[in-house]
């Protein structure tokens, strides 16, 4: 299956990551010390570091698993995923700034035993990057193959491997500068091609919501049950159950993503940290607001 002319999406993606390398070939040239490679330097806004957030928050699995997530399962994802950032602005950001450390092992281990600390630390983070990793890579595979025209499991194993490639190259190059300035081109990219869709949908049915409702319902294979409750959570208590620990692992679990905690080194002060996460709160929730309509 081809969205377009294959010819076209090829040139536009390769057009995007020539760009997006030369901004971080160009900011590389910035990074003189240790400091300048792991934290940007210090050196971002509130404003820049919560557009970045959101743009590492925000990727394949939101744009499209949160989408059909919503009509399976109801609001539980994108309630979750929001609420989280409560829990990082309230608990996360000021004393991660504060440290003014690296990583979340310098963290962990400013008050405790070097050792065990940073061991418990890395295996962690290594676990949940790899299998987010994993998700994210898989996302990111499919839709350029679907882009470009690719069909097979070995053709798209070696559009992943382009993929990773690229991105260990933004990396390697521009470190946390580089890095925060991809990410929010993409977020930039991201919401206004949600934001847009959005608005176009709606106008589409007069921007009335129950327009919408009515053409997903007449457009669907089963009619009004999509629009009924779902049945996995809520009808034992074995579901509740699951209810209640999904939702705990959603806020918990969302608010504590290595790639996002890192990002609270990245301001001067710990107002500035707490500013980024208001910014990041405001985009992921103009996001996921859309995902309802999408």
């Amino acid at each position: 299956m081809e969205f377009g002319n294959p010819i076209l999406n090829i040139a536009i993606f390769l057009a995007f990551v020539v760009v997006t390398l030369a901004v971080v070939i160009r900011v590389s040239k910035q990074n003189t010390t240790a400091a300048d490679f792991y934290h940007g330097g210090r050196a971002f806004s509130g404003r820049q570091n919560g557009i970045a957030i959101a743009g590492d928050y925000l990727s394949a699995a939101s744009f499209l698993g949160i989408v059909v997530a919503v009509q399976r399962d109801g609001l539980l994802y994108s309630v979750g995923f929001l609420v989280a950032w409560l829990v990082a602005l309230l608990l996360v950001a000021e004393p991660l700034r504060n440290t003014g450390k690296f990583t979340m092992a310098d963290v962990l281990s400013f008050r405790m035993r070097q050792r065990p600390v940073r061991t418990a630390a890395a295996t962690s983070t290594l676990a949940v990057t790899f299998f987010y990793l994993l998700a994210q890579m898989a996302g990111a595979g499919a839709l350029v193959s679907l882009l470009i025209g690719i069909e097979g499991r070995v053709g798209q194993s070696i559009v992943i491997a382009v993929v990773g490639v690229v991105m260990i190259l933004y990396v390697m190059i521009g470190g946390m500068k580089g890095t925060t300035w991809v990410q929010i081109i993409k977020a930039v990219l991201l919401i206004t091609a949600v934001g847009v869709s959005t608005v176009w949908i709606l106008a589409l049915n007069g921007f009335n919501l129950s327009a919408v409702l009515g053409q997903a319902v007449d457009s669907h294979p089963d009619g009004t049950t999509i629009l009924e409750p779902m049945h996995q959570y809520g009808e034992s208590g074995a579901t509740k159950l699951g209810f209640v620990s999904l939702a705990i692992a959603l806020v918990f679990g969302a608010a504590g993503l290595p790639h996002v905690l890192m990002r609270f080194y990245t301001v001067p002060t710990a107002k500035e940290a707490r500013r980024s996460v208001v910014w990041a709160i405001a985009l992921i929730g103009f996001f996921y607001l859309c995902t309802l309509v999408l």
